[in-house]
């Protein structure tokens, strides 16, 4: 379980990111982060895995304050989060397998990672991610000669190797297309199932993040406005979240006869197809 305890996050500049930002994140749930740019969200995720510093508060992962970590303490801590970039943040002249590997060196000795040497069970693993990303067959490809889908692919399977207690989940379908975007989603929402993974995904698609996650929170000005089931995000709540708008499109698109809460993009389906 993830809690957070009066998080606030203040910059040099003055600027308040995060105001008393209070909220549990049990095992397994998808929590979809939405909001305006400038709300917070990005501020937040990264105070979670601490790349950025609060200023108040507690970051709770398990019985461990992270907020209270340093050096080593908060390396290790870090293994235990799992974290999926908008821009991928591969290394783009390995491949596709020593990036997926890349999630074990938190777990390895320093000349073994310089030298990219694995255990065997790490390599296995490597291999059923990449089967379940419907990427086996390009293990041995460089990462610089993958689509953008298939990228992301690869930040998931890496992700997941680290074999994480929380997975942070940073703009996953910004550059990329609607079928490839549900794909990604429909990916990250079956792997928290799976491992009863509790996730924050930080998403500007308000039908994507409806469709695949269990609870929206809302932030605007770095206060949370809205915590609840996705099927309570109303026009009101959108205008609460993110000002005045005429809602009735976007509403009008969610009641094209699929499905809001994910149930017809179950886990079950072909998760290697339009790679």
């Amino acid at each position: 379980m993830l809690k957070l305890e009066n998080v606030s996050k203040t910059y040099k500049t003055g600027d308040k990111a995060l105001q008393g930002i209070s909220f549990e994140v049990p095992a397994g749930q998808v929590v979809g982060l939405i909001g305006p740019s400038g709300a917070g969200k990005s501020s937040l995720i990264r105070c979670i895995n601490r790349l950025v510093e609060p200023t108040a508060g507690s970051i709770l992962l398990g019985d461990t304050d992270l907020t209270r970590l340093n050096g080593r303490n908060l390396r290790q801590a870090r293994r235990r989060i799992g974290m999926i970039f908008q821009e991928y943040a591969l290394v783009e002249r390995l491949t596709v397998m020593e990036n997926v590997l890349s999630g074990r060196l938190g777990y390895v000795s320093t000349w073994r990672s310089f030298l990219r040497r694995y255990s065997p069970e790490d390599v296995s693993q490597a291999f059923a991610l990449l089967e379940k990303v419907g990427l086996a067959d390009h293990y041995n490809k460089r990462a610089d000669a993958l689509s953008g889908g298939q990228r992301q692919r690869v930040g998931i399977a890496r992700a997941l190797e680290q074999n994480p207690e929380l997975l942070l989940v940073d703009e996953p379908t910004a550059s990329l297309d609607p079928k490839t975007s549900r794909q990604i989603m429909r990916l990250i929402r079956g792997a928290c199932q799976e491992r009863s993974l509790p996730a924050i995904i930080n998403i500007h698609d308000v039908m994507l993040a409806q469709q695949f996650s269990d609870r929206i929170i809302g932030l605007r000005n770095g206060e949370v406005v809205f915590d609840g089931a996705p099927d309570e995000l109303t026009n009101d709540v959108l205008t609460r979240i993110y000002g005045d708008e005429d809602w009735t499109q976007l509403r009008g698109e969610e009641s094209d006869g699929e499905s809001t809460d994910g149930s017809n993009d179950a886990p079950s389906v072909d998760l290697a197809e339009g790679v």
